[in-house]
């Protein structure tokens, strides 16, 4: 089974006044948008940490540090293209991405087709080879009280024979 791997990515931002709101690269309207030091994209800093995880590569704190002012403001679709790059380099293959949103709002489903288009381009995958979908926790929690919103990511990796 040395051919396939795993990996968990799980992230999570709090709201913040005067930023974006962007989610799977795509910008959403909201009047908040997430606190971080690069757009804070929660979910494309997720699946970053699942492809790195996969690949026993570290996490996206040692190869983008937020100490780091080249990453400021940067586009987390950007460092995405470095991972798949790396991903390709270390010889391994994506199979499949599976992502999820906590969030009780904005409402996701009329960017989900967007944002699983963003995230192939930058993967350099077919639109098939991602999932996203959004759920929330009825209230309960960090992101049930609006404070922010966590994401949660799955990959499978296949060595490129």
């Amino acid at each position: 089974m040395g051919g396939l791997r795993i990996g968990l990515g799980y992230d999570v931002h709090a709201f913040a006044e005067g930023r974006r709101l962007v989610l799977g690269g795509v910008e959403i309207p909201h009047p908040l948008g997430l606190e971080g030091h690069s757009d804070a994209d929660v979910l494309t800093h997720a699946l970053m940490d699942a492809l790195l995880g996969a690949m026993r590569a570290g996490d996206i704190g040692r190869h983008f540090p937020d100490t780091d002012p080249v990453y400021e403001g940067v586009s987390s679709l950007e460092l995405l293209r470095s991972v798949a790059r790396l991903m390709r380099e270390s010889g391994w293959r994506l199979v499949d991405a599976d992502c999820v949103l906590v969030l009780e709002e904005p409402r996701i489903s009329p960017h989900r087709d967007a944002m699983r288009a963003a995230i192939a381009q930058a993967l350099g995958v077919d639109v098939d080879t991602v999932g996203v979908k959004a759920t929330t926790t009825e209230g309960l929690g960090t992101t049930g009280r609006g404070e922010g919103v966590a994401a949660q990511a799955v990959v499978l990796l296949e060595r490129d024979s």
